[in-house]
């Protein structure tokens, strides 16, 4: 259990970790490349960290150095399975390594913590069977463990995605399509939900070398035989991260720069401070970050299909806002680290919040009337979503407070820095 203090008005400039999502983008790509890669800001949490030792286990080099690792690549082939790999609650390693892990000749089988074998993955394992490689689900369920078997198989240049419930499934297979002998022509068929994480695969990509084509978010061509170039990266400040420091700011009429972000970011998570905006905070870029100022904050309705990871930061700085705040677009929030749009709710009405979760959202009309102990569900937005609440509603005490290490371990270190 961890309580959460009041405070006045913040006043604080932050500096939070690397990008979760460019973290695991850098260090799949840099595996996939022909030789040393150096990456710095590398986010060092308990999913990134499960992503490394996936690559290892399929051969690659890592070095860790004090501000920086190493990922020595072999050019998109990997050592022979069998291979067993654990990854933990990791959505976005799930994902991603399922369809990288294609490229090997494999067996490798990839299973999770119990939540993680109730997550949808069968689009995925659909998409890559259409390219000839084996994936299948262990249980026949379309959810994880999973065995894949690739390498000479993958004959085919082209496939469909349903991205309906992820992105992350166009993503893995933007990935790994370079590494194959033909290459390929992806067509969506369905979604995809959460965009701007496609646009920041491509952009790693990009980085890395690799030529690719699209339409939209529709078609895309990458040509085969490529290989992503072995250099130096560092990975941008994290804005999911960041947005806690700025809701804090709006329910405490304070002021947060977050050190580090730019506003020319392909992260959708930007796009946070203007809703804020729009609910009635000031908001000032310039070269050393963005700040946030809170002002009188009123209801908003929110589509929220490009930054789902903010809907529980926005629930709460909406239960202090005059009006009803209506989010949308977020269905996919319920197969996630836990149902968040129900837990959301739930813990929203322990502390007196009108609160309802719909079937793609939430409806949220405040304020808050009591503290209470916050359940988190094993799921770190949530703990960190609640702690901003209890800067402004005495009595919150958040359970379980060191789930938070899944992407922020020193959270609460960082946040404690409001108080000074």
């Amino acid at each position: 259990m961890r309580p959460v203090k009041c405070a006045d008005k913040i006043d604080a400039d932050i500096t939070v970790p690397g990008s979760k999502s460019y973290s695991h983008r850098t260090a799949i790509a840099a595996a996939l490349s022909n030789g040393k890669s150096f990456i710095y800001n590398y986010l060092n949490s308990q999913d990134t960290s499960y992503t490394l030792t996936a690559i290892a286990q399929l051969g690659i080099k890592i070095e860790h150095q004090d501000d920086y690792i190493v990922i020595h690549g072999q050019a998109g082939r990997f050592d022979p399975g069998p291979k067993s790999i654990y990854l933990g609650n990791s959505g976005t390693s799930m994902r991603l390594l399922t369809a990288v892990a294609a490229l090997g000749q494999g067996p490798y089988r990839l299973s999770g913590t119990e939540r993680m074998h109730e997550r949808p993955i069968g689009e995925l394992l659909a998409a890559l069977e259409k390219t000839g490689a084996s994936a299948r689900s262990v249980h026949e369920n379309n959810c994880p463990p999973v065995e894949i078997k690739g390498g000479d198989r993958i004959l085919a240049a082209g496939t469909q995605i349903d991205c309906s419930r992820s992105s992350q499934y166009l993503s893995g297979l933007l990935l790994m399509a370079p590494c194959t002998q033909n290459g390929m022509d992806i067509h969506v068929t369905h979604g995809p939900v959460s965009k701007p994480y496609v646009d920041m695969t491509l952009d790693i990509m990009a980085r890395f070398g690799i030529q690719f084509e699209r339409q939209g978010f529709a078609c895309f061509h990458v040509p085969g035989g490529q290989t992503y170039e072995a250099g130096t990266y560092t990975v941008e400040p994290d804005c999911s991260q960041a947005g806690y420091f700025w809701a804090a700011a709006a329910i405490t009429g304070g002021r947060a720069r977050v050190l580090g972000i730019d506003r020319q970011t392909r992260q959708g998570d930007i796009r946070f401070v203007d809703v804020l905006e729009k609910m009635g905070c000031s908001v000032f870029t310039d070269s050393r970050g963005i700040t946030v100022t809170g002002g009188e904050l009123t209801a908003v309705d929110a589509d929220m299909g490009d930054m789902p990871d903010m809907v529980p930061t926005l629930a709460v700085v909406a239960a202090f806002a005059r009006g009803t705040t209506t989010i949308c677009n977020a269905a996919h929030l319920r197969t996630k680290e836990s149902d968040r749009l129900a837990a959301v709710a739930a813990e929203l009405e322990k502390i007196g919040v009108a609160a309802r979760a719909t079937d793609d959202g939430l409806v949220i009309t405040g304020p808050p009337a009591r503290g209470a102990q916050i359940a988190t569900y094993d799921d770190h937005r949530i703990a960190m979503s609640f702690a901003v609440a209890g800067l402004a509603v005495p009595g919150i005490t958040i359970a379980d407070p060191d789930c938070v290490k899944k992407s922020f371990p020193d959270f609460w270190e960082v946040f404690e820095g409001l108080y000074l």
